[in-house]
């Protein structure tokens, strides 16, 4: 049985702790709340430039552009999204264990992977894993700023045209509630044409100067917005799920509180039992 000396250290351990997980959820709190009111208006953005672009593509079937091109695909470029830092839960280990599986695959297929991490924790697991990887874009989630966004973009778009990637995907966790984030795959490049209905093909566009023109500003804008609001989507995800890890954690530190405390109180009591009954013994 612990000494009531040995249980009161550990006491004001667990509430060193305590205090720490109650500070990084204050602070998880208030970065979530910021970025999601940036995410949800850069979706929107997003949202209604797609509708453009998508309307435009339908309008013209006959425009062609490097980005829309299918080919067998023999080399892959793919883009991980996780945190630099942990005590966010499962966060970066789901990320890890879907990318991991996603490599063997290709590894067995045959097929070249080209690997962009963008945060430190998804970085060092290939790296265990024996993995070579391009860092260029390592920080790019730290300040969110579009102009980091655009340049991932860009060199996405550059290997892309350039032949060097037939594919190339994303992977990270879309923000989908504070209880829940979903982990999402997308396919970046190529980009898929949308179908053309008859409302698509009833719209309305007056183009100036040209459906070229227009197209050759509009793709690499979405493409680089798209970009830019993945890179939210993840970091509001990982904020929503380090809040959700520290939320436990103080909920388990409050346990373990209630059940020292609890043994301490019988400890103590059963001290001076003991005592009284010395005392009595003593005396008689």
């Amino acid at each position: 049985m612990a000494s009531l000396k040995e249980i009161k250290i550990r006491l004001a351990s667990i509430r060193n702790t305590q205090k720490i997980t109650s500070a990084m959820k204050m602070v998880s709190s208030a970065k979530l709340h910021h970025t999601q009111t940036i995410v949800e208006h850069m979706l929107a953005y997003e949202s209604k430039l797609s509708t453009i672009l998508n309307g435009t593509l339908a309008a013209e079937s006959e425009l062609n552009t490097p980005y829309t091109a299918w080919r067998e695909v023999k080399q892959v470029a793919i883009v991980a999204f996780s945190s630099n830092t942990g005590l966010c839960g499962a966060f970066n280990a789901n990320i890890w264990k879907e990318l991991s599986a996603r490599l063997h695959r290709y590894e067995a297929d045959g097929i070249a992977v080209r690997i962009y991490p963008v945060g430190k924790k998804i970085a060092d697991e290939l790296h265990k894993a024996g993995y070579q990887t391009d860092n260029s874009f390592l920080q790019a989630g730290d300040k969110l700023n579009y102009e980091d966004a655009s340049q991932l973009a860009t060199a996405m778009m550059t290997l892309y045209t350039s032949g060097q990637a037939d594919r190339v995907e994303l992977f990270y966790h879309h923000f989908k509630n504070m209880a829940e984030q979903i982990l999402t795959e997308k396919v970046f490049l190529p980009i898929t044409l949308p179908e053309i209905t008859s409302t698509s093909m009833s719209a309305n566009y007056i183009l100036e100067p040209s459906s070229e023109h227009l197209l050759a500003l509009l793709l690499p804008k979405v493409l680089h917005l798209h970009i830019y609001t993945t890179l939210l989507d993840n970091t509001t995800a990982e904020h929503a799920a380090r809040m959700l890890a520290m939320q436990t954690a103080n909920d388990n530190a409050n346990d373990l509180i209630q059940e020292l405390t609890l043994q301490y109180n019988k400890n103590r009591q059963q001290a001076i039992t003991n005592e009284l009954l010395d005392i009595m013994g003593g005396a008689g």
